[in-house]
């Protein structure tokens, strides 16, 4: 990776609009919140927030925009959503159709957009505890599965909850629990630990999102709640459209990681 884990959120934001940076982001503006993108026509803005209320664990709210705009006034004042995520999926009637690098063709005045907690900004503060991150160590996405924890549901907003996974040493994965406890806002603690099959997945080779990494002899999956469940709601609730950051493709914010932290 470029020396982007050193480079200001505005810079990364900078650079995505130009679409010099078109991967995911994990890793990238070291100490700043990264956020998961929903984007929804107001019709449908109430349910989906009633939803992330119901749903704390997979979908923590950190902002929401006033109807029409593209501004995340909470977590950068200069942002525009339409052009500071790298890729974007677009599901129309609970189809996944597309994905772009910008949305700008897509915006409509009556949409309304969510930011949820990432995962990615908690990693910052494993690393530092000298907890490696697979993912970040094989420079691909962060493997991410649909289990069979039903989301509450809320409106039109129900599906399974999703989860990302991080192989680690039992003796780390104890830690990490301590240190993701304090960030409730981005996912917080894990929600399962160990055999994959108790949470439905089949094949932990084979992630529904994302790229597939190495779990060494002695490590144990360890599985967080994942911003990429609306996507998987949004296949199952049917909305007209709805606009997400494509998995592991992040909003880097202005905000930094510890504001989030409870400790």
């Amino acid at each position: 990776m470029k020396n982007y884990e050193n480079m200001d959120p505005s810079e990364i934001r900078e650079l995505i609009r130009k679409q010099t940076i078109t991967g995911p982001t994990a890793g990238m503006s070291k100490g700043f919140t990264q956020a998961n993108l929903v984007i929804l026509k107001k019709e449908y803005a109430f349910d989906f927030l009633l939803f992330c209320q119901r749903n704390p664990k997979p979908c923590p709210l950190l902002d929401v925009t006033e109807p029409g705009s593209f501004i995340p006034g909470k977590m950068a004042k200069d942002a525009d959503i339409r052009m500071d995520i790298p890729k974007y999926r677009i599901y129309e009637d609970g189809i996944y159709t597309k994905e772009v690098n910008e949305i700008t063709e897509y915006w409509k005045d009556d949409m309304v957009g969510f930011l949820l907690g990432c995962s990615f900004t908690f990693e910052t503060p494993l690393m530092d505890s000298g907890i490696p991150i697979r993912h970040i160590e094989e420079n691909c996405n962060v493997p991410m599965y649909k289990t069979n924890i039903p989301c509450e549901k809320a409106g039109i907003f129900e599906g399974p909850t999703v989860v990302s996974m991080r192989p680690m040493k039992p003796e780390d994965a104890i830690r990490a629990i301590q240190i993701t406890t304090r960030f409730p806002a981005v996912h917080g603690s894990p929600i399962h630990i160990g055999d994959p099959g108790q949470i439905g997945i089949t094949d932990i080779s084979k992630p529904d999102f994302g790229d597939s990494v190495t779990i060494k002899e002695g490590e144990i999956p360890v599985f967080w709640a994942c911003g990429v469940t609306p996507q998987a709601a949004a296949i199952q609730s049917k909305p007209s459209i709805m606009i997400t950051h494509a998995p592991g493709h992040m909003f880097i914010s202005d905000v930094k990681d510890e504001e989030f932290s409870i400790l």
